[in-house]
């Protein structure tokens, strides 16, 4: 009998799967005009690798759900907006970035508890 894996690590597997090919696209596919986007590309790649280990750890948190749906929601308010913002070269479509960070912070924030 092999160890029953948490719905964390399967989010984390989809994210970090879904982080690496992203990040692959940024740095051998993606050609702004712009330079300044590839530098937002690669700091939504980064915080989405990143977060998206994090998850790992969700089983063994006091409150797993409530750190894996923070970081969850991060991933796709920070990085996915930032991702868009990026591909479209145009910052009107970053609204939800701030969010997505203030979801990572509540993230961390709630291992206090």
């Amino acid at each position: 009998m092999g160890k029953k894996f948490s719905v964390w690590h399967r989010v984390a597997a989809v994210f970090g799967a879904a982080g690496i090919g992203l990040g692959a696209y940024g740095a051998h596919v993606f050609k702004p005009q712009n330079p300044i986007y590839k530098e937002v590309w690669q700091t939504a790649s980064l915080y989405h690798l990143v977060h998206s280990a994090a998850l790992l750890a969700s089983p063994v948190m006091k409150h797993p759900n409530i750190f894996g749906v923070l970081v969850t929601a991060g991933i796709i308010a920070f990085s996915g907006t930032s991702y868009t913002v990026a591909y479209l070269e145009d910052r009107r479509y970053g609204l939800l970035a701030p969010l997505g960070g203030l979801s990572f912070v509540a993230a961390w924030g709630s291992l206090l508890f």
